[in-house]
């Protein structure tokens, strides 16, 4: 396999993409591994997924020799063909639980809707980014819902339409990684040690207000929907033990069990 998921002792789980002859480049057999893994690791009781990779380079995006296979494709194929990308997305931007991205080295085109559908992404002070597309008379279409979300329209007019390679710094400016590191994995250990010590339920729950909130006008509808969110999760079992222990100034049970 071309990409690998393995869960620790404390309950997080790495999608190690590992295609490093291709840079990480991603064609329909590496696209398909990573859907049903993704979604493998969606049904499991486990407090994050991490998103990484081996080699020099994050990923190059995808694999060009695979696009333009697709030439002699009708139509009805090619779209069926990046309906499955649009589904990697998906299911990666819609994981219940929380998603970092470690990312080294170059990322390319579609290696940004990856970046971009993670809730956190972390970069190393090296890496390059650059929505490519166009220099190759392509679009980055599929995963511009995401990308665009993550950095702004107005950045978006900038960089899908020039295609210019940005830096570590750039990214973290226009909010496509959080945090530069020189050491990514101990800086995603002390991201994951502090979403740990939060509610399980609670994160999950938090992850899918903000799905839910983001974008909508805040309507009656809206209110609504809020309130009951909130009034549900103060009764729930882990908002009550939540607040116990609060009160009692000790750590809550999922801190203790850690």
């Amino acid at each position: 396999m071309s990409v690998t998921l393995n869960i620790n002792k404390s309950k997080i789980a790495t999608l190690t993409l590992q295609r490093v002859d291709k840079h990480n480049a991603f064609d329909d057999v590496l696209i398909n591994e990573m859907i049903k893994l993704i979604e493998h690791a969606s049904t499991l009781d486990i407090r994050a997924l991490v998103l990484k990779s081996e080699g020099k380079h994050f990923s190059a995006g995808a694999d060009l020799n695979w696009m333009k296979s697709m030439k002699d494709n009708s139509f009805e194929d090619n779209v069926a063909d990046s309906l499955e990308l649009a589904k990697l997305m998906h299911v990666l931007h819609s994981c219940p639980h929380p998603t970092i991205c470690l990312v080294q080295g170059a990322a390319f085109g579609g290696a940004l809707g990856l970046i971009a559908a993670c809730d956190i992404a972390l970069a190393s002070p090296t890496a390059k980014f650059c929505l490519s597309e166009v220099k190759l008379g392509l679009i980055p279409a599929v995963i511009s819902p995401y990308v665009i979300k993550a950095i702004g329209e107005r950045n978006a007019r900038r960089y899908f339409l020039t295609a210019e390679l940005f830096s570590a710094e750039q990214a973290h400016s226009m909010g496509l990684v959080h945090d530069i590191s020189e050491d990514l994995e101990a800086h995603c250990d002390s991201m994951l040690d502090i979403i740990t010590d939060n509610g399980p339920m609670a994160v999950k729950a938090a992850k899918q207000l903000i799905n839910d909130v983001a974008g909508k006008d805040i309507d009656e509808s809206l209110r609504q929907l809020t309130a009951e969110r909130i009034a549900a999760i103060r009764v729930s079992d882990e908002g009550q033990a939540g607040l116990n222990a609060f009160f009692n100034k000790e750590a809550p049970a999922w801190q203790q069990q850690g």
